[in-house]
């Protein structure tokens, strides 16, 4: 018996052509397959959800009962639409990547060398080059975080867990440690609770749902992928 199942996205080309019917259908026949009690979707754009949300509920289908989207100290994006809207619907939030890809491990810091060819940095160079200007922006929050997590006496990944986890959207955060060290690391922060004055702080080092970087950066939204679709016909573009 499988308590719940998280539908993985399967990239602009295929989203586009997955109408919230066929996902509903596909989502019901798992349940009845699988003795299946809950479904659901991984970094679904806010609209879809909506929109399958309504068909669901339009047609008394099974519908997702949980969105699983990136969110750290570093990308606070989901912040401004996508908790709201999963507290709106009824959805259980199960974060991932409460490091940021590792950048929140404390490995990273400014001024320091980042070997690009190893490690994490070797899978995604374009996020962790100190020479990008892109990044300048991830390695200075960092430092600040550091120092706010020295003044609370923990290390900086038991602070980027707590951070995730003080949000009342989120139910649930996916760790991925590596080794035991990393898995005991995490686990000894998991009592962490951070009190207004330290969540103030760090709205002041990363504003509410601001992304220093992409995290979900391996999908694209079919609009901005396909320029046919925020473009009118040549003939209908003038104003007048």
């Amino acid at each position: 018996m499988a308590d719940r199942r998280q539908r993985h996205g399967g990239g602009a080309e295929l989203d586009a052509q997955i109408q919230p019917l066929q996902v509903l259908f596909a989502v019901g026949a798992a349940a009845i397959g699988a003795a299946l009690h809950r479904a659901g979707e991984q970094s679904l754009a806010l609209v879809e959800a909506q929109r399958v949300h309504a068909v669901a509920e339009r047609r008394g289908l099974r519908r997702f009962r949980t969105e699983q989207p990136p969110y750290s100290l570093l990308a606070r994006g989901i912040e401004a639409a996508v908790l709201p809207a999963c507290q709106r619907l009824g959805m259980g939030v199960l974060t991932w990547s409460p490091l940021a890809w590792g950048f929140l491990s404390g490995r990273y810091r400014h001024g320091q060398h980042v070997d690009l060819s190893s490690g994490r940095p070797a899978l995604a160079p374009r996020r962790f080059d100190p020479a990008l200007p892109g990044n300048a922006a991830k390695y200075a929050a960092v430092e600040r975080l550091m120092e706010l997590a020295a003044d609370l006496g923990c290390a900086l990944p038991q602070l980027a867990v707590a951070f995730t986890v003080a949000h009342p959207a989120v139910t649930s955060v996916i760790i991925g440690p590596r080794t035991m060290s990393q898995l005991t690391g995490l686990l000894e922060g998991a009592s962490l609770a951070l009190d207004d004055q330290a969540l103030d702080r760090i709205d002041q080092i990363v504003p509410p749902g601001t992304n220093l970087y992409q995290p979900d950066d391996v999908w694209t939204p079919p609009p901005l992928a396909t320029p046919a679709l925020r473009r009118r016909p040549q003939a209908e573009r003038a104003a007048a």
